[in-house]
Formats: C-alpha cells, sequence, structure tokens
C-alpha cells in the first residue's frame, strides 16, 4: 500500500530494496523503514513480499510490494513504473537481489547456470541502476543514492564458485562507473560487501564449508542486524558525502590471510 506523492510533500523518502522479501533485503528495509524512508519491496515470490510489507506498515511507514524479476527488462521497467506512480521520487534503491548455482569446479558448469547467476547478479542491478537513473534523474529535488550489495567475494573467491565470484567482482567495476556517472546528477553510488550473514543463502558455512586448501571448515556469521545498521548508514549520509565501499564481515572468518 503507499499514498500518492502529491499528499507526501518533498520531505518523503523512498527506497526501493530488491530481493526484499527475506535475508539482507528484509532486514534492510526494516531498519530503513524504521529511520523514516517509505520502502518499495521488489522480489521473484510474493507471500515473503507482502509479509515484509506488513511488517514496515506496522511500523507506520508505507511501503509496496511489487513482484518482479529484476533480470527482465520489462519487468523491472514495469517496477519503476510502480514507483513513479505510487510515489513519485526514488532516494535510495538498495541493489540486492542475488542468487547462486550448485557449487562444482567450473569446468563442469553448464552455460545455463553461469547466465543465471549473471543475470541476476549483475545485469539485474545494472538494469535498476539503469532506470533509477532516469527517475533520479528528472525528479525534484534532483538525485538520489544507489547502494550495490557486493559481497566480499567481489574481492576474494571461494573454491566452486565462478560464477557468483565473476558477478560479484563486475559489480565492483560497475558500482565505480555508477558512482562516476551519477556525480553530474546528484547520483551517488557505494557498495557494501558482506561476509557470512546470516541468511538462508549463506547458512551452509555453518554446517562446514570448502576451503582454499580443499579442507572443510566451519565458519562464523554474521546477525543481520549489523548488516542492516550498516546499510542504514550509507543511506543516511547526504548526497554530499558517499561510502564507495564499505565492508562488513563476521570477525573471526577466515578473509584475511592467505588461503
Amino acid at each position: 500500500m503507499a499514498n500518492s506523492s502529491a499528499s507526501a510533500g518533498l520531505t518523503r523518502k523512498v527506497a526501493l530494496i530488491t530481493g526484499g522479501g527475506s535475508g539482507i533485503g528484509k532486514a534492510a528495509s526494516l531498519a530503513l523503514a524504521a529511520d523514516g524512508f517509505d520502502i518499495v519491496l521488489a522480489g521473484r515470490r510474493k507471500e515473503p513480499l507482502e509479509v515484509a510489507a506488513a511488517e514496515i506498515a506496522a511500523l507506520g511507514r508505507h511501503a509496496l510490494a511489487v513482484v518482479t524479476n529484476v533480470s527482465d527488462p520489462h519487468s523491472t521497467e514495469k517496477l519503476f513504473a510502480r514507483i513513479r506512480t505510487e510515489f513519485g521520487r526514488l532516494d535510495l534503491l538498495f541493489n540486492n537481489a542475488g542468487t547462486n548455482t550448485r557449487a562444482v569446479p567450473l569446468e563442469d558448469l553448464t552455460p545455463a547456470e553461469w547466465q543465471s547467476v549473471i543475470d541476476v547478479n549483475l545485469t539485474g542491478a545494472f538494469l535498476c541502476i539503469q532506470e533509477a537513473f532516469r527517475l533520479m534523474k528528472s525528479q525534484a529535488p534532483r538525485g538520489g543514492r544507489i547502494i550495490n550489495n557486493g559481497s566480499i567475494s567481489a574481492t576474494t573467491p571461494r573454491p566452486n564458485s565462478a560464477p557468483y565470484v565473476a558477478s560479484k567482482h563486475a559489480i565492483t567495476g560497475l558500482t565505480k562507473a555508477t558512482a562516476l556517472e551519477g556525480r553530474r546528477y546528484d547520483i551517488a553510488c557505494g557498495q557494501i560487501d558482506i561476509g557470512n550473514a546470516m541468511t538462508r543463502m549463506g547458512a551452509h558455512v555453518t554446517q562446514g564449508t570448502m576451503q582454499a586448501d580443499g579442507s572443510l571448515a566451519v565458519e562464523p556469521t554474521l546477525e543481520l542486524t549489523h548488516v542492516a545498521a550498516a546499510v542504514k548508514y550509507m543511506a543516511s549520509l547526504p548526497l554530499s558525502a558517499n561510502v564507495l565501499f564499505l565492508t562488513v564481515m563476521a570477525t573471526k572468518m577466515p578473509f584475511v590471510g592467505r588461503g
């Protein structure tokens, strides 16, 4: 549910979170709602989006749940059309939607498995950035902020994760290009690299996951509240300031050092 932008005034802050129905997306959505943002939740599954929207409404903010496939240009265009109609502006895009495929050596991956990850993690982020630029450039006041979920895989790979690692390394380049091209339009862009957040996608590390030397090890995890707080901080800055890259991770996870 949402009110029209005409009645909201210029003080309204609107955030779009992709992959907003669960995990990092939902946690960030609730933190941003508590900080005064109205929230647009995008994702593939209707029921989790509606549950998250109800929780946001309970915080006294407006929420709009839109079933979206971010890798599909038509679906992404429809999402942003809804945002224009319902809110009239967008102040924050959190490109959080992501997927992975089976953990196998890269030579055993199928082209379809590779493409499925690139389509969501990279192309999906690009399509949302493209639409966000079009809206943020034309709205008044002009500008906004984009935060990309990069993952620490944007810096250092895990074994048997070539498509995910490639997509996240590419997100780093996309973040830099977006930050550069956004300057003239008052659009700031930064990236949050998250290590071992306790989500459904990341829960496997608590069961033992492959290390660089081929051994298996249980790794510590990071509570979602800390990830949400980091996103909230990045979003709280004025457009004259930007966190270009921020890493938040479980302190004792095997990331810093030799693998």
